[in-house]
């Protein structure tokens, strides 16, 4: 059985970036939490956020919504907490 064009393998690796670095995955959904720690980041501290091209704003994600990633999707991190000293 052959598949149209137009349908995304989902098992196929996509490329993101978080913060500038590139990575690479098969599991196209994840949590935020988990991406968090990919970049070497505290989900404690830090809230992902997505940068899209037809969006003005960014899009927050908390730390247990599961994303799809898309491919070429730049993720950045925002400081969530200020530490106290």
């Amino acid at each position: 059985m052959e598949h149209p064009d137009n349908v995304i393998d989902i098992r196929t690796p996509v490329e993101f970036s978080i913060e500038g670095r590139r990575y690479r995955t098969g599991d196209r959904r994840q949590h935020a939490v988990d991406l968090l720690r990919l970049a070497g980041l505290d989900p404690d501290f830090f809230e992902l956020w997505e940068l899209r091209t037809h969006r003005p704003l960014p899009v927050r994600y908390r730390p247990d919504d599961l994303i799809l990633i898309r491919r070429n999707a730049r993720f950045v991190a925002i400081r969530s907490q200020v530490g106290v000293m």
